[in-house]
């Protein structure tokens, strides 16, 4: 088992708490979001609840869907985004089951998820001295696997690419 001081949850909480200035800024520029809101907008009824896991500081999510819904934003840090896959692998079905479970019939899902199976840490992300970060996802056939298994249809899938590597966002309903 981890300690506590290797726990990849705590790694991932201190390295986002002390990057979050060099990865994204407050008034940073929402636009690379723009297509995943846009799709939540036509998609929800006004006044809906949106649930935002991972949102970080609810940088863009809230700053855009706030006015239209309720929005609540769950995360392991206050700048954190992108947080399935910063979960030990072991715990990603579990929590899609979850997320199955909250979202009503019709209910809208999107994540980002891996593009391929990595598991790792990076020492000093985006240049920061401590600012470790730690990753963990499976590859994108068997996001689409779990998905399937805790009743999530994925309408959409979309690779968003990022540096040398990329993600791939999942659109599903229940």
């Amino acid at each position: 088992m981890l300690s506590r001081v290797d726990d990849p949850k705590d790694i991932v909480r201190r390295g986002y708490d002390l990057v979050s200035r060099a990865y994204r800024a407050d008034d940073g520029d929402d636009s690379q979001y723009a297509a995943w809101l846009e799709l939540v907008e036509t998609r929800v009824a006004a006044g809906a609840p949106v649930l935002d896991l991972g949102c970080g500081c609810g940088v863009p999510v809230a700053r855009r869907l706030a006015q239209r819904y309720v929005v609540t934003g769950v995360d392991l840090s206050i700048t954190c985004l992108y947080a399935l896959i910063h979960l030990p692998l072991a715990e990603q079905p579990a929590l899609l089951r979850s997320v199955s479970r909250w979202l009503q019939p019709g209910g809208l899902f999107l994540a980002t998820v891996g593009h391929q199976a990595w598991t790792g840490l990076e020492k000093d992300w985006l240049g920061v001295a401590g600012g470790d970060m730690w990753w963990s996802h499976a590859d994108a056939s068997t996001y689409r696997r779990w998905f399937s298994e805790a009743g999530l249809a994925i309408e959409r899938e979309t690779f968003v690419p990022e540096g040398a590597g990329g993600h791939t966002l999942l659109v599903a309903t229940r």
